[in-house]
């Protein structure tokens, strides 16, 4: 008998909150939606420069939720900077630095 895997990811028109899509860098981060981690992969092209993306949709949270995002893209309306820091995982330029690259928001309205 033989078994088919199949890989299902949320398109970022049909989302929860919560939902996370791995997209190419070229692409542009939806509204409502935040960078969380960067990488490179072969199928976005070649370099030095990460070029594959995990997005996160932050839309639909309560007033309150905190969540952690690449500081590669600006917060969405409603949520508010309360912290930065720097995260291996947000490496999103072939430069290597170790200033902050990495948010903590929080949903304020």
């Amino acid at each position: 008998m033989a078994v088919t895997a199949l890989a299902v990811t949320a398109s970022p028109a049909s989302a929860a909150p919560g939902d996370t899509v791995n997209m190419c860098a070229s692409a542009l981060t939806p509204d409502g939606w935040v960078d969380v981690q960067w990488w490179n992969s072969g199928g976005c092209g070649s370099g030095f420069t990460p070029n594959m993306k995990q997005i996160k949709d932050l839309r639909g949270y309560p007033v309150g939720t905190q969540v952690n995002a690449c500081a590669s893209t600006w917060p969405p309306a409603g949520w508010t900077i309360t912290s930065t820091y720097y995260s291996s995982g947000c490496r999103y330029s072939a430069v290597p630095s170790f200033n902050p690259n990495t948010w903590t928001l929080k949903r304020t309205s």
